[in-house]
């Protein structure tokens, strides 16, 4: 803590000598050590301290404050272009604003001369791939006080708009983990917590739901304001492959996205593989590993942008790996790490790899980007203006319908809120609420209205599928269970609806609680082994207002769990991680070991003593196992080629008589993921809460082998003593979108008298 002190105060004293002087600080000498040294990270604090410094002492730069990270850190943008530009900022904002619109610009071709292109860089959002934050300081840096050709160019056809982290809290967090053990065996290990608050490493698919504090800032504060023509993301990747990559992607590529857009992403991506490649930089792949699917994770592809994915190689963290030749993977997707192909023209085989080394591949991708935007304005700036014109011009469908008369009002609500956060126009005619499609953003609306069709892609011909980079389905109206139909002719009577038109009456809102469900004391169980899910079900309770309790392993062991709780949720993990978490020797002490051999005997009391305990999706294996239930999950067995549900939503019934149903629909859509699917052998006492039908299981995405599961139980509920196991074969609180199995998870949880 003194040592950390130490360096604010030195931070700020540069920053006001710097000020002071109006000489731009050099990143090395105002950090004390050159950009990716190893073993260095760098605190959120001096990174905001620096590009404030920056802002003052240059008139390239300008520094806002565009929001609060969840845990309340100031998250920040750097514009970065010539001074004139800065000066005049609101009137290139307007000029943008007008090209993504075509229907207020007949002719853009003036605008297009005089716009310049916007490019929007992000860093670290994942906090562990911590190489792109020091490489946005210097490249900062260097735009800042380069007076070549190049860079001059650079500044006078572009505005820059530099975030240097989407992810200021798992920043922090990391850098005080890796200083914490420095020195140790534990060196370079991630945290032993979710590097963002409540989704981890999901905080890069949240880019349709919206439901993070750091992504509706940016969407709504730069994304939707400023509508930048390219978005370049910059990540990492493991450390035995190639040591960067960059589009063009592989297939799928989802079919609402603009062909103009894909091009020019293939265009501009080459073309960082080819300045990288001409720099030096060997181990450049491009068409490999990652799809273009889900929009998650591509915002502004739905928005008229480009997104730019680079992932390099990591380190361990700042501490440098040595990889030998023969640890080089010997089969990648889409390539080969091991030999030279079209698109891995300078295989990588080996030798040791630093932070500098990811830092000095982030700068040169950073630069040609930069170069592209720069030299190729007037056609990017066209290209843009054409997509939201192809947009405006849709005539199939012609738009959707969402009728006033919902199941769930609160649920619809939320799901054109949603669709208006994301800059659809949405109007209100006489039997709902409509989406016509002739608007620039309606392939937005459009793909996440619609049924998904995931092509059936495999290895080989009559081989296992081949693995989507992220799930396969996105369809909200069956994930929220929001009625919606599709418009083939033009609907007549509209008239804009205001966002405040959405709220639906208070009885039709999933999040009410009557006093016959009002919530029992509530346990989340948290391994030291992060849980991607669990921070989402933390999210979602709390967005709901149901207060809860995190148990950790010592707790369960301890017992008198019924003193405490009413129901205890196991999100999705495995149940080797339940049961064993981190083995020793691979972290710290205190943060190894799971529910060992005294935890199922704990909680097994615990549900024989009226309590509930609720498993979901791949935990349930857990409680099957170890508390010995009559079932059999028919998935455990099948080959991949045989089962595959990599993220689909599947078609349900539920059992309405069960009182775990209570509002929930008859026939619905639940999220499967690498889930279980159980046949209940007569006799058993179980009783079956969700079933597949005979047919027609795939609602939307991808779904192998439907004969294993047709009629088979999704969900089930198995007393135990005076308790009761529930068992989920789905994620019913999935990434915030699920809405139309939040109620069966809620109705766990209901106090044991309303139950």
């Amino acid at each position: 803590m003194q040592l950390r002190a130490a360096r604010a105060l030195a931070c700020a004293a540069w920053t006001a000598c710097w000020a002071a002087a109006a000489v731009v600080p050099p990143p090395g000498t105002y950090f004390g050590h050159r950009m990716g040294e190893d073993r260095t990270v760098l605190d959120w604090s001096g990174v905001v301290s620096y590009f404030r410094a920056l802002d003052e002492a240059s008139d390239r730069v300008q520094v806002i404050e565009y929001g609060k990270s969840t845990e309340g850190r100031p998250m920040i943008a750097a514009f970065v272009a010539a001074p004139d530009t800065l000066k005049n900022l609101e009137r290139y904002r307007e000029i943008q604003e007008r090209l993504a619109d075509p229907r207020k610009t007949p002719d853009p071709e003036p605008l297009i001369a005089a716009g310049k292109t916007v490019v929007m860089i992000t860093c670290s959002i994942h906090a562990t791939e911590i190489g792109a934050t020091p490489a946005a300081i210097e490249f900062a840096y260097k735009l800042a006080t380069g007076n070549d050709e190049e860079t001059l160019g650079i500044l006078a056809n572009t505005i820059l708009i530099l975030v240097p982290s989407l992810n200021p809290d798992g920043l922090d967090m990391v850098a005080s983990w890796y200083r914490r053990t420095l020195g140790t065996g534990f060196e370079g290990t991630a945290p032993p917590e979710l590097y963002q608050k409540y989704v981890g490493h999901d905080n890069n698919r949240d880019w349709y739901m919206f439901t993070q504090a750091e992504t509706r800032a940016t969407v709504a504060e730069l994304h939707n304001r400023w509508h930048p023509q390219i978005v370049y993301d910059v990540h990492q990747q493991g450390t035995r492959a190639s040591r960067f990559f960059v589009p063009p992607w592989i297939d799928p590529i989802e079919p609402n996205v603009d062909p103009i857009i894909m091009a020019e992403s293939n265009m501009i991506g080459a073309g960082i593989a080819a300045d990288l490649t001409a720099a030096g930089k060997t181990g450049v792949v491009i068409n490999a590993m990652y799809d273009f699917w889900t929009p998650a994770r591509a915002y502004q592809a739905y928005h008229g942008g480009i997104r730019i994915l680079s992932e390099a190689a990591s380190a361990k963290l700042a501490t440098p790996v040595t990889v030998e030749a023969s640890d080089i993977a010997d089969r990648g997707t889409g390539y080969d790490p091991r030999e030279r192909s079209w698109n891995y023209l300078e295989p990588w085989m080996g030798g040791e790899w630093h932070l500098r080394d990811i830092v000095d591949y982030d700068i040169a991708a950073m630069e040609s980007v930069m170069r592209q935007a720069a030299t190729r304005r007037a056609g990017l700036l066209r290209g843009f203006y054409n997509v939201g014109k192809r947009a405006v011009e849709r005539t199939s469908p012609w738009g959707f319908l969402v009728p006033f008369d919902q199941r769930d009002a609160g649920a619809a609500r939320r799901m054109l809120e949603t669709l208006a956060f994301g800059r659809v126009e949405i109007e209100r005619g006489e039997r709902g609420y409509v989406i016509r499609m002739q608007q620039p953003y309606s392939a937005f609306a459009k793909t996440l209205l619609e049924r998904q069709h995931y092509p059936d892609l495999r290895e080989y011909p009559g081989g296992p599928p081949k693995r989507p980079y992220d799930v396969t389905a996105h369809t909200l109206p069956l994930l929220m269970g929001v009625r919606v139909e599709t418009l083939n002719a033009p609907a007549t009577g509209l008239e804009p609806a205001a966002a405040y038109e959405f709220r639906g009456p208070a009885d039709g809102d999933t999040s009410l609680w009557t006093k016959r469900h009002r919530a029992g004391r509530v346990g989340v169980y948290q391994g030291w082994a992060p849980s991607i899910d669990e921070g989402w079900t933390r999210w979602v309770l709390e967005d709901f207002g149901i207060p809860y309790q995190q148990v950790r392993s010592a707790g369960v062991i301890a017992g008198n769990l019924r003193a405490g709780f009413d129901s205890i949720i196991f999100a999705d993990q495995s149940a080797r991680r339940i049961a064993f978490g981190y083995p020793k020797g691979t972290m710290p002490d205190e943060y190894t070991g799971g529910l060992g051999e005294e935890g199922p005997k704990a909680l097994r009391k615990f549900a024989e003593d009226g309590g509930t305990l609720v498993f979901l999706n791949r935990a349930c294996e857990y409680a099957v196992k170890e508390f010995g239930l009559k079932v059999k999950d028919v998935a455990e067995e099948l080959r991949r080629d045989q089962l595959y549900m990599p993220g689909s939503l599947l078609n349900a019934r539920v059992n309405t008589d069960h009182p775990l149903a209570a509002g929930t629909p008859a026939e619905i859509a639940i999220w499967a993921e690498e889930s279980p699917v159980w046949d209940v052998p007569e006799g058993s006492p179980a009783r079956v809460l969700v079933r597949y039908p005979d047919s027609h299981v795939l609602a939307s995405g991808w779904l192998l082998g439907e004969q294993y599961i047709a009629g088979k139980a999704a969900a089930i509920e198995y007393p135990l003593g005076k308790g009761r196991v529930v068992l989920f074969g789905m994620r019913p609180q999935y990434r915030g979108q699920s809405w139309q199995t939040y109620k069966m998870l809620f109705n766990c949880l209901a106090q044991p008298g309303n139950r």
